[in-house]
């Protein structure tokens, strides 16, 4: 039996705004900035973090797939740093429609989305 090829329409990627000047992150540092505790872009220009809702099933495999965590652990550390006066949680968008709008229209922009979603209004953030 023949191994199916993966379906491309459904992978998940990074994106951000297009005068974001970082093309690519290693899984470490996506990870901080999906949590809130990395506030900046390596050059130093503020992250706004842009989500999908803790039951999306796109959130979930983008959790799980690139920042290897569960969405309540996410969402544990979110509420952590909220309640301690430490940051702040990231946007959240109703779906990624929205997603692409506000990653868009957003300066130091980043969230993701399904590759059917992308269009030249968000640019792609490779991941090592």
């Amino acid at each position: 039996m023949e191994a199916q090829p993966p379906n491309i329409e459904h992978v998940i990627l990074l994106v951000a705004h297009p005068d974001v000047s970082t093309s690519c992150l290693n899984k470490d540092t996506t990870r901080a900035i999906f949590a809130m505790r990395q506030r900046t872009w390596p050059d130093g220009q503020a992250v706004q973090v842009f989500v999908l809702p803790n039951r999306n099933p796109t959130h979930a495999r983008f959790v799980k797939e690139q920042l290897a965590a569960y969405p309540h652990q996410l969402q544990l550390a979110w509420d952590r740093i909220v309640f301690s006066g430490m940051g702040q949680a990231p946007n959240r968008v109703r779906d990624l429609n929205e997603m692409r709008q506000r990653v868009a229209s957003t300066p130091g922009a980043v969230g993701y989305l399904e590759r059917e979603y992308l269009d030249e209004s968000v640019q792609v953030i490779s991941m090592e």
